[in-house]
């Protein structure tokens, strides 16, 4: 512990060590049963904090796991034995430009604080994760995060225009910043999104805002099938942009009826939620011809509304199935995604992965998008069934890389999923990643075994 002193007294009460305080930093949304016991926690303030803390880690050789709000789902944030886990949750400033449609975050504000923020201007930042409210926007843009309106427009990488990050050493940079059009250099920005903080610490950054959307109409369909479901999602996609198209399985039709009683249809197979913000007239039209498209694919019931409340609920329905299921028990979470004519072989070998292992595998998707969240539900008290979750959990990745997809559309590698990467990139691209990885962060203290 002696070594710490020389950060204790740069940072003060910034850095916690006792044991207790520490705990709730181990972990991250995924609860991998393996995270590490910190050496100390960074609460960090500014940028400045966030150079000291590295600057010491460099010194000293000493691993670093950031984290934000700690929602992440495949343990990108679990701390790593001996390491200073660094939290940007202090950091919230945020400045919005309503000329430039700009807004310049630190990265512990709420993806909510930001679009509150930013209504406040009447206007509006798009990307939607259905943890909105407690994620952070750092954690967003570490795991590039889409969310429900990314069908229409985009995910997180869309709307960054700069960052300000702190290098392995210490070293700040500044990359981008509040143009809209810059290719001066090699597009560093973009590099740092999505990099789970396995290149730098992102301590500010530049969002490009849009006009506030327009009030949405909703509308839900029902489907006896899998294939119908599916197939109605390819009809719409074939010939329209909704600014929503949200898909839900039994399971998860189950478990969401039973946590909010709203009178979800038990009996079908699956479930759509869809939006159009379209302007007025046209926002009708739009939902009069999904309606149609549904029907023609055997919907067995379809029902449109442009009463915001009534919209709303079935939303909020879409975004609360996590929690629903995981009230029936420990999940693994997935993150799959393929091009979207392929979703219904995913969405149909899921069932089969599911009856196969004996696993509930609850499926939630952003189905305009291909991007799936199969849900593995089981009893880790019972290990017979934990190794058959754990089988299934490889089995759908495998099904995804098969039929082109991904193994992680936008909740990132983190440790669960890293045995699955090389195989998903290949040999020469896994090198490449590996080569910036090695050129940015040489003592490979920046997030050990998250992606690399």
């Amino acid at each position: 512990m002696n070594h710490l002193e020389a950060l204790v007294e740069e940072l003060g009460d910034r850095v916690v060590t006792d044991a207790e305080r520490m705990e709730k930093y181990r972990w991250d949304r995924a609860n991998d049963p393996d995270a590490g016991v910190p050496l100390a926690v960074v609460r960090a303030g500014s940028t400045e904090d966030v150079q000291a803390a590295m600057r010491f880690a460099a010194a000293h050789g000493v691993p670093v796991v950031p984290r934000g709000a700690g929602s992440g789902l495949s343990g990108g944030a679990s701390a790593v034995p001996g390491c200073l886990v660094l939290s940007t949750e202090r950091m919230t400033e945020i400045e919005v430009d309503p000329v430039t449609r700009t807004a310049v975050v630190q990265p512990g504000l709420t993806n909510a604080q930001v679009k509150a923020a930013a209504a406040e201007h009447d206007l509006w930042y798009p990307p939607d994760p259905s943890s909105f409210e407690i994620c952070s926007i750092g954690g967003n843009i570490a795991t590039n995060a889409g969310g429900l309106c990314c069908v229409k427009y985009g995910v997180t990488t869309d709307y960054v225009l700069g960052l300000t990050v702190v290098l392995a050493d210490g070293t700040a940079v500044q990359l981008g910043g509040a143009r809209l059009k810059d290719v001066a250099g090699l597009s560093l920005t973009k590099l740092f999104v999505g990099s789970e903080g396995t290149l730098g610490i992102i301590t500010e950054i530049v969002l490009r805002l849009i006009p506030r959307q327009r009030p949405p109409a909703t509308l839900v369909a029902v489907f006896a099938t899998l294939d119908d479901a599916t197939n109605s999602v390819l009809a719409i996609t074939r010939r329209l942009r909704p600014s929503m198209l949200e898909f839900m399985d039994r399971p998860t039709i189950h478990a969401v009826e039973d946590m909010t009683k709203m009178g979800l249809d038990r009996e079908a197979a699956a479930m759509l939620v869809i939006q159009s913000d379209e302007p007025a007239g046209h926002a009708a039209t739009e939902c009069e011809l999904i309606a149609s498209l549904c029907e023609e694919n055997n919907a067995t019931e379809v029902f449109a509304t442009d009463d915001p409340d009534e919209g709303e609920a079935f939303v909020a329905a879409r975004r609360n199935a996590i929690p629903a299921v995981e009230r029936t028990g420990t999940l693994l979470l997935e993150d799959v995604g393929v091009p979207v004519p392929r979703l219904g072989a995913l969405v149909n070998g899921t069932a089969d992965i599911s009856a196969k292992r004996e696993v509930t595998i609850a499926v939630i998707a952003h189905a305009g998008d291909g991007n799936t969240h199969p849900l593995i539900v089981f009893d880790p008290s019972d290990p017979d069934m934990a190794e058959r979750a754990r089988t299934a959990y490889g089995e759908v990745m495998e099904l995804a890389m098969s039929l082109g997809g991904t193994i992680t559309g936008e909740h990132g590698v983190g440790r669960l999923k890293r045995p699955w990467l090389a195989d998903y990139l290949g040999p020469d691209v896994l090198a490449l990643n590996q080569k910036i990885k090695d050129a940015l962060d040489p003592q490979g203290i920046l997030n050990p075994g998250s992606v690399f």
